[in-house]
């Protein structure tokens, strides 16, 4: 396993949309294991293909490995099945934007379906910050960063932050 080196904004590769994984192979496990090491090693909760500059549909997360509660998942190919009403505003950081957070408003309960490195298919909801994790990640797959959910004076505000750092 290898920890990977982290694509950083405003590399072009994150405004891009992902290709769907058609079939699991030994690169994609290999890939998959690398992007979890790399994860853990940042140390974040979640990362996305093309954060490691893998273009694919695939994305990582443990939402409780900081607590002793880990839980990895590989997801590929997921796509959001239900998407709850309410929302919440939270906190997001990213590993591709280091050093900034920003308030995100997102739906509170997304229910996801993805393939798993077995080849087998699996749904499940998610709440709370594990709902949040999973949409940020999803947005990666599309070309969707923390920045393009802001108005635009606090967007131009985190990028001058951003840049000073």
């Amino acid at each position: 396993m290898s920890v990977l080196p982290i694509v950083l904004w405003p590399d072009p590769r994150l405004a891009e949309i992902c290709a769907p994984i058609e079939k699991i192979t030994p690169e994609i496990e290999t890939l998959a294991r690398d992007m979890l090491e790399t994860m853990y090693d940042a140390p974040g909760r979640g990362l996305a293909g093309p954060q490691v500059g893998a273009m694919l549909r695939i994305f990582v997360m443990d939402i409780g490995w900081k607590e002793g509660k880990s839980d990895p998942l590989v997801c590929i190919n997921p796509m959001l099945q239900e998407i709850g009403e309410d929302r919440a505003v939270s906190t997001e950081g990213c590993l591709s934007i280091p050093g900034v957070t920003a308030e995100v408003s997102r739906p509170s309960q997304v229910q996801m379906v993805w393939t798993g490195l077995n080849g087998g298919r699996y749904v499940q909801s998610f709440d709370g910050f594990g709902a949040v994790c999973a949409q940020h990640e999803l947005d990666h797959l599309d070309g969707v960063v923390t920045f393009d959910h802001l108005d635009a004076q606090t967007r131009a505000d985190l990028i001058t932050e951003y840049q000073a750092q």
